[in-house]
């Protein structure tokens, strides 16, 4: 049974994925949530999306192109400083013991494995941004 997604957070997210399906899977899901939503397809791109604009959320890819996950979080933290915290939600289809606190570790809030469904985004948004 499919749980429907009910939540409407009304937010500004940036997917970053570099595979096509998975970015229109999340946006769909996230557009039905009443989010804004931009796309990158690579850590670097994203380091710089994320200095230009002001996201309330990051569901990020660990393995990219240019600059992996885990660098792109770590330089999106650096340069947040201590001013801000936008929370980074690891996306991977590595369901490994130990990925879940590397990713942590980076410097990302939360993770979630490939596949995902709307429940699951819908449930770690609700961590993170208040409902309307």
């Amino acid at each position: 049974m499919i749980k429907k997604v009910t939540a409407k957070f009304n937010a500004r997210i940036l997917v970053v994925d570099d595979y096509i399906d998975n970015q229109e899977l999340a946006r769909t899901l996230l557009e039905k949530m009443e989010c804004e939503v931009d796309v990158a397809e690579d850590g670097l791109e994203a380091v710089e999306m994320v200095r230009d604009a002001d996201y309330d959320a990051v569901f990020m890819d660990i393995q990219l192109p240019e600059l992996d996950g885990y660098g792109a979080t770590r330089q999106i933290r650096e340069a947040e400083g201590s001013k801000k915290h936008t929370p980074i939600i690891a996306l991977t289809a590595n369901a490994l013991e130990g990925d879940k606190e590397k990713c942590l570790k980076a410097g990302m809030d939360d993770y979630l494995a490939k596949p995902f469904r709307g429940e699951d985004i819908e449930r770690v948004l609700s961590r993170f941004l208040k409902p309307e």
